[in-house]
């Protein structure tokens, strides 16, 4: 299945404990708890370029499954790891956070956990 296109954010639960715990702070938070962010992603096969769009910031992602990148996390910081991916979901462990996203049809599901914290963001594609 192919990941291309743009996502909008369309439903999200669990946000505000999920960042609280990975360190953001309590006004980066409050900002960020209504954006409608916009994911657009271009796969060519295992290459990935992603931008994503949260109210006026933006962030360029690049990787190859399989091989090291740098990401940045949700804090700003930039740590290497190595994207995974099966069927139709990719997988990352970013400084202890778990990343599954799932392509299912015009739905990408992405469940991220820390500490035992889940937080699921559900974005629908809209081109």
């Amino acid at each position: 299945m192919a990941f291309s296109g743009k996502y909008q954010l369309e439903s999200h639960e669990n946000f505000e404990a999920f960042m609280k715990a990975i360190g953001l702070p309590d006004d980066e938070i409050e900002k960020g708890k209504d954006i409608k962010s916009i994911s657009e992603i271009h796969q060519d096969g295992n290459d990935f370029k992603v931008t994503l769009t949260a109210g006026t910031k933006v962030v360029l992602y690049s990787f190859t499954v399989g091989e090291e990148c740098e990401l940045e996390t949700f804090t700003g910081e930039n740590a290497k790891t190595v994207v995974h991916m099966d069927g139709n979901k990719l997988m990352v462990c970013v400084k202890g956070i778990e990343s599954v996203t799932e392509l299912n049809g015009d739905t990408i599901i992405n469940i991220l956990t820390f500490d035992g914290i889940v937080y699921k963001r559900i974005s629908r594609r809209i081109s």
